[in-house]
């Protein structure tokens, strides 16, 4: 068994590689939010100048990676893989979003939690010697989503308060191994220090409308793992922070938590509640989708610890498991959920 194995579910690096740059793009909807100042870049036309939606999509995360690669000072031919993946069929928005590139490709899908598992296999490729640079990337956007997983936009269907606003938007990081990395730079960059890979999590829940609820039993086991394998307690983070869970899901997680012999009510965040105003915006339970952690994590988190407020993070994003074809078949909706702790010293 690897030294670098920490109990049954966690990884700890030896050389933890850095985050050289982040870059996050969203629609107009997500910059009137509490985190609007903090995004860099805000698409007014949300068809991107694109013909479909898929299309639209493909073009966010496009300009995702462009960005985190210029703010990096690197070129595609720089990076040595990319690792992306999105919400839609056969992950269309990725593969003809970042064909372009012309980046070796690793196309995912772990539904909402698709950056935590993109970014964990990125820093594994690149802590184990395979890599030296890897980009992590995804997006997700409100009417492609809506299109694929509920009703056309013409509809004009009631929402569940239990439902979340899929977010629209897309998120880059550009990760770099330390030993290639200048002393300054790397003293200046954010460290993956750890990975905790979740398991399939299914509570027999079959409501597409209640993602959060899906969700929570998945981000709970994983964060519980995670604190034993590394002997720790949720106070030596500055914030552990959900992926998508909404309020609904929150309230679960506390709930499960507990259950775990954990209480995180102190220093928890849940992105999909802090992207939306829900005095303000009519999003019911909160934010959702492969962008809402994705483009969190890229603008607000980053600099919060750059800035140096938050020294340690645990990020764990969420996903929910399920397809056309499986709701329609009755089929119950199981989770996902992938840790990743984030240090700057």
């Amino acid at each position: 068994m690897s030294d670098k194995r920490q109990g049954k579910y966690t990884v700890a690096f030896e050389h933890p590689p850095v985050i050289r740059s982040s870059a996050s793009i969203v629609g107009k909807k997500e910059k009137e939010g509490p985190l609007g100042s903090y995004f860099d870049t805000v698409c007014e036309d949300p068809m991107m100048g694109k013909k479909s939606w898929e299309e639209a999509e493909g073009e966010l995360q496009y300009r995702a990676v462009t960005q985190a690669l210029d703010k990096a000072f690197m070129r595609p031919e720089d990076m040595d893989y990319l690792f992306a993946g999105d919400l839609l069929g056969q992950t269309i928005a990725t593969s003809f979003g970042v064909m372009e590139l012309q980046i070796p490709h690793f196309g995912l899908y772990g539904a909402c939690s698709t950056m935590g598992e993109a970014l964990s296999l990125a820093a594994m490729a690149i802590d184990g010697g395979f890599a030296d640079r890897a980009a992590a990337v995804t997006s997700s956007h409100f009417a492609s989503a809506e299109k694929q997983f509920r009703f056309p936009l013409g509809y004009g269907n009631q929402r569940s308060l239990a439902a979340t606003w899929t977010v629209t938007g897309s998120g880059a990081l550009i990760l770099e191994n330390p030993m290639i990395c200048s002393e300054q730079s790397a003293a200046k960059c954010i460290q993956v220090t750890a990975v905790t890979t979740g398991k399939i999590i299914d509570y027999g829940i079959n409501d597409s409308q209640n993602m959060g609820a899906c969700m929570a039993p998945a981000a709970a086991f994983v964060i519980a793992s995670h604190l034993r394998d590394m002997h720790r307690k949720p106070e030596d983070y500055e914030r552990i922070i959900t992926g998508d869970l909404g309020t609904v899901g929150q309230t679960i997680l506390f709930s499960l938590m507990q259950e775990e012999g954990f209480d995180i009510r102190g220093n928890h965040m849940d992105c999909g509640i802090e992207i939306f105003d829900p005095k303000t915006q009519d999003t019911h339970a909160g934010g959702s989708g492969c962008g809402c952690s994705a483009v969190t994590l890229c603008s607000y988190i980053t600099k919060k610890m750059e800035e140096g407020e938050w020294k340690r993070v645990l990020f764990v994003p969420t996903g929910a498991l399920l397809s056309k074809i499986s709701f329609n078949e009755g089929m119950t909706i199981p989770g996902i959920a992938h840790g990743i702790v984030l240090e700057k010293h």
